[in-house]
């Protein structure tokens, strides 16, 4: 099957405080924005790119590859009013009939070569795959007539990328109305399908915050500081 990816990248900017969109601050020297999609290069390099993006933020990200002479092939969409809507019109580029399609977040910068590989596969196989990590805080459910805790061995916190057969994803989009589904997941499930899990990273962070970006950098300090010396400035023979 052909793999594509639809990145999408509509934040704001709001939660981080910041006058740039989330996505388009710097990490190790790059818009993040940026590292995620090279994750994804690196990765799976016969995958197609589609960074979907409002139309506002064309320009910026336009100067931005001329700056920081970013040349990873991608197409661009244009993102919608909801997130629902944008990855409808990154699915819109693609062409090929049998295709499986990862939906990720443009701000999950730290995604892993064999997370995004897993998912691939396994939707290939299932229909669906979604990467999910356990809950290390106890957890209450909060009702009108108070709260109460809930056993945290029966819960995920989901990720992405979450991948998908093309037809299957589609379909879910056309029967159900996706503006009242928080994710792509939940929109399939609705549809009748089952969702498969599989276990995410605990790097693949969202990053959101100021906090976020700073535990951002702290991980990709550690991934260089765990590297063997010997891969590190290698001179060539």
């Amino acid at each position: 099957m052909d793999r594509y990816v639809i990145v999408v990248a509509g934040g704001s900017g709001v939660r981080m405080g910041a006058v740039l969109p989330k996505q388009f601050l710097l990490l190790a020297g790059k818009p993040l924005l940026m590292l995620t999609m090279q994750a994804f290069a690196d990765a799976c390099p016969e995958a197609e790119i589609i960074l979907v993006l409002p139309v506002e933020h064309k320009p910026l990200w336009n100067a931005l590859c001329r700056d920081y002479a970013f040349s990873i092939p991608h197409q661009i969409a244009t993102g919608g009013e909801t997130r629902s809507a944008s990855v409808k019109n990154g699915l819109s580029l693609i062409t090929s009939p049998e295709a499986v399609v990862a939906i990720h977040d443009g701000v999950r910068p730290l995604v892993k070569a064999g997370v995004i590989l897993e998912g691939f596969r396994l939707a290939e196989t299932y229909g669906s795959a979604i990467p999910v990590i356990r809950l290390d805080d106890s957890v209450r459910l909060v009702t009108e007539e108070g709260s109460r805790p809930v056993d945290r061995n029966a819960l995920r916190s989901v990720q992405t990328p979450q991948c998908f057969r093309l037809s299957l994803l589609k379909e879910a989009y056309q029967r159900q109305h996706p503006e009242g589904f928080t994710d792509d997941a939940s929109l399939v499930e609705a549809s009748g399908y089952p969702v498969k899990l599989f276990e995410g990273s605990r790097d693949n962070i969202k990053i959101t915050t100021p906090a976020d970006l700073q535990l951002a950098e702290a991980v990709l300090f550690n991934n260089l500081q765990m590297k063997p010396a010997g891969n590190l400035n290698q001179s060539k023979p």
